[in-house]
């Protein structure tokens, strides 16, 4: 790959895609768990919020302040530019605004809407609860948040190793080895080492009948 790949003419594509799935607002996309840039398809959008969200009550305590500094903002003015939002902020520094708007992506609160490259390159950032409100307001126990994010992963991959599903999502490996562990319990699941699991035959079955449109 080449050393800045958003000038290449071919690598930039990925950005441009990038750039407009989040225009378009239909799918979820921040830096969530351990600063990672994400997607989310709506429907797990809640089971990411029951494991990583910040509630509006519990703002004041788990927040920094330069966290609820930008935050004051964008409630008020709903979408601004990154200068714009830094300025307004009063968050002068930099390096200490990036955190506090990377602190409240992680809280699944704020959201960029749009990118723009001219006249110079900026983000245009939003709540996220205005763009996904049911998901985002949706209350979900956090057991079943983990059980969700596991099961998300294991129809897709069909088997996961030890330190797999918390790599790729973020979890602290305790978690990831308790969602699995309830889809274990439930059958959806069967284990044959520790940290090894796989998707069950008959739901695995199913996820193909589901996908083919197959009802028998």
């Amino acid at each position: 790959m080449p050393r800045h790949v958003q000038k290449d003419p071919e690598a930039s594509h990925t950005w441009t895609l990038k750039d407009e799935i989040i225009g378009r607002g239909r799918i979820y996309y921040a830096k969530l768990a351990r600063g990672k840039a994400t997607f989310l398809a709506p429907r797990m959008v809640p089971y990411f919020h029951a494991v990583w969200g910040v509630r509006k009550a519990d703002e004041k305590r788990r927040l920094s302040r330069n966290a609820q500094a930008v935050l004051r903002v964008l409630r008020k003015e709903w979408e601004m530019s990154t200068s714009d939002l830094r300025a307004e902020s009063r968050v002068k520094d930099r390096h200490a605004f990036t955190a506090a708007l990377d602190e409240l992506q992680a809280a699944m609160i704020v959201v960029p809407s749009a990118v723009f490259y001219q006249p110079k390159f900026t983000y245009i950032w939003t709540l996220g609860v205005g763009r996904f409100p049911e998901p985002l307001r949706r209350r979900i126990n956090r057991e079943v948040g983990l059980r969700e994010i596991a099961r998300c992963f294991l129809a897709g991959a069909g088997m996961t190793v030890p330190g797999e599903l918390a790599r790729v999502t973020g979890l602290s490996r305790p978690e990831a080895g308790r969602g699995n562990r309830a889809l274990v319990a439930e059958g959806y699941a069967t284990t044959s080492a520790t940290g090894v699991y796989h998707l069950a035959a008959t739901s695995a079955a199913y996820g193909l009948a589901f996908v083919t449109g197959s009802s028998s």
